[in-house]
């Protein structure tokens, strides 16, 4: 089936006798059984759907903890300085954030910095070093970052400044020569978890030094920052990372957390605390302040107790959220996406040198998502090109920047599986396209002709009890996607616009059933105009959700596409 958006459409194809293996055994519904055996859940997560599992620290006995561990030590009992630097994204936020809340329970010396997006550039670079040894540390901490930082670590090493790097970002041979990487793609024995973002990796060597310390910290309030970071940084929802999204949302309690508590009030939120408020709420928020202003105001934030400095800031970012809203909605209304996708056959590359560096990751994230294939936003910073690049679950963007770095076509870079940053220089363009396309087809992806839902379902489906069967698989997010199902004999009986790009509907199938429904982003598109204009019925590809107004919870059919 060929969709008004120009998508083919297709029902997953799923082994029914697994399905009724799960189902069997387990006594759950067919559509779960179904969904379980579609997403290839391993036994850990089929056992998490109806019973409780211990959120625990999984690296004990892993070597590399264990001699960060002492390293750490070793500077504690010796009182050295210790400076603390973290990427200026939420995870590096919340990485070193976690790191302070530790050393000020101690009472430890240490001093924390978050790079300038233009002044510093990105991560640990010698030429931040040379300016932060003036503070006379003796041991450096790289969090969510260093992994690619061997001309920085060296020159610590020249000045006899110890250093330990906790990332998950691409690492290659030579690795940096820091006393301890703590770095899951080092394949070192862990590889295993390289679907966790640094917050965690750092949260679980807290938790090491806490029980060797024998400290009296309660440090498991902290774990729904570590999720705040896991769901911003774009991480699979699944195996660890889901026991520890249920873990963190079962135990949190917003009266608790004075920040997130003064974010909803500022944005007039009433709900309980859900996956979609940390990644489409509270992180843009504490993201934006890397993006147009001060890159430490997010750490700062999450650091403090203050009300009045909390207070201070949280009205200072929301301000410059409504602000980034307002300058990406034009970016993106000045792009010709036709002209786009002609150009780009293998990747989609767009190149504005106007755009404000803040704001790259964003419109290539919003490209992805449009035409679900690797996106990279290019921009003039001073005399270079900066870029930032998302992608899509087959193709490792991280590796590729890290090849390009490897192959001198690029100054500087660092990413992980679905995210990435850069810098070049301007006579190196065409190279740095030629080459990414090439490694794209290298890799041998295979473009997703074809797009799948889960099954066809009735609109008398569309209630509680089939929401709350489904529900057993949440939260939703990267790798564990809300279910997409085909209703048939649709057809809109009343729209309305919303904030001149949602799309807002009354449904009604051909039983009669009235369906609310949503199709996010859809003003002038293809999908937008059918369901202003279309009077006729049509099939709807979406997923039902739950939505929160006015203290009362709905149903919502969120649509996705249109088939005539």
């Amino acid at each position: 089936m060929i969709s008004v958006s120009g998508k083919k459409w297709e029902e997953k194809k799923i082994n029914n006798r697994l399905v009724e293996k799960v189902q069997t055994e387990n006594k759950f519904s067919n559509i779960l059984s179904r969904l379980i055996i579609s997403r290839n859940f391993d036994e850990n997560e089929i056992y998490l759907i109806e019973n409780d599992l211990k959120f625990s620290n999984i690296f004990q006995n892993n070597n590399d903890f264990i001699h960060a561990v002492e390293l750490i030590l070793n500077s504690i009992n010796k009182k050295e300085k210790i400076c603390v630097i973290g990427d200026y994204d939420v995870d590096g936020s919340v990485s070193t954030a976690l790191l302070v809340r530790f050393f000020e329970n101690i009472k430890h010396p240490y001093f924390y910095y978050i790079p300038d997006r233009i002044k510093d550039g990105y991560g640990a670079s010698k030429k931040l070093f040379e300016k932060l040894i003036l503070k006379k540390p003796k041991l450096v901490i790289m969090v969510d970052c260093g992994s690619t930082s061997v001309d920085a670590v060296d020159f610590l090493n020249e000045n006899k400044i110890n250093s330990l790097i906790i990332d998950h970002h691409e690492i290659n041979k030579p690795f940096p020569k820091s006393n301890i990487i703590i770095n899951p793609k080092k394949y070192n024995g862990y590889s295993n978890y390289d679907y966790l973002c640094a917050s965690t990796l750092v949260y679980f060597f807290i938790d090491l030094l806490i029980k060797r310390l024998k400290c009296k910290i309660n440090f498991r309030k902290y774990l729904i920052l570590v999720l705040l970071a896991t769901v911003c940084d774009v991480m699979p929802l699944r195996k660890l990372n889901r026991l520890l999204s249920i873990t963190a949302l079962n135990e949190f309690n917003l009266r608790d957390n004075y920040i997130f508590n003064e974010i909803y009030k500022l944005s007039n939120k009433t709900n309980k605390l859900d996956i979609n408020d940390l990644g489409y709420l509270i992180g843009p928020i504490l993201n934006v302040g890397g993006r147009l202003s001060k890159s430490s105001y997010a750490t700062e934030l999450l650091c403090s107790d203050n009300k009045i400095t909390i207070n201070k800031i949280t009205s200072k970012l929301i301000v410059l959220n409504e602000k980034r809203k307002r300058i990406e909605s034009t970016i993106l209304k000045n792009i010709d996406f036709d002209k786009l996708k002609k150009e780009n056959e293998n990747i989609i590359i767009y190149f504005n040198p106007t755009l404000n560096e803040g704001l790259i990751g964003i419109i290539a994230s919003k490209l992805k998502d449009y035409f679900d294939m690797p996106s990279i936003v290019i921009t003039k910073s001073k005399n270079i090109l900066k870029g930032s690049a998302r992608s899509i679950f087959d193709y490792n963007i991280g590796k590729g920047i890290k090849n390009l770095l490897d192959k001198n076509i690029i100054i500087n870079g660092g990413g992980h599986n679905m995210a990435a940053g850069f810098s070049l220089k301007k006579e190196n363009f065409n190279n740095f396209k030629k080459f990414i396309n090439q490694d794209y087809i290298k890799k041998k992806i295979q473009k997703r002709l074809i797009n799948n839902y889960e099954t066809e379902l009735s609109s008398l489906s569309l209630n509680r009890k089939f929401y709350d069967d489904i529900k057993k698989l949440s939260p939703f997010g990267v790798e564990n996607p809300h279910p997409i199902f085909l209703f048939k004999k649709i057809k809109v009986i009343k729209h309305q616009i919303l904030d001149n790009k949602h799309i807002s509907c009354i449904l009604k199938s051909k039983i009669g059933i009235s369906i609310n429904s949503i199709s996010f982003d859809s003003v002038n598109t293809q999908i937008g105009k059918y369901l202003i204009n279309y009077k006729n019925y049509f099939n709807v590809i979406g997923y039902i959700k739950e939505n929160f107004w006015n203290n009362k919870k709905t149903l919502q059919l969120v649509i996705k596409d249109l088939i005539l």
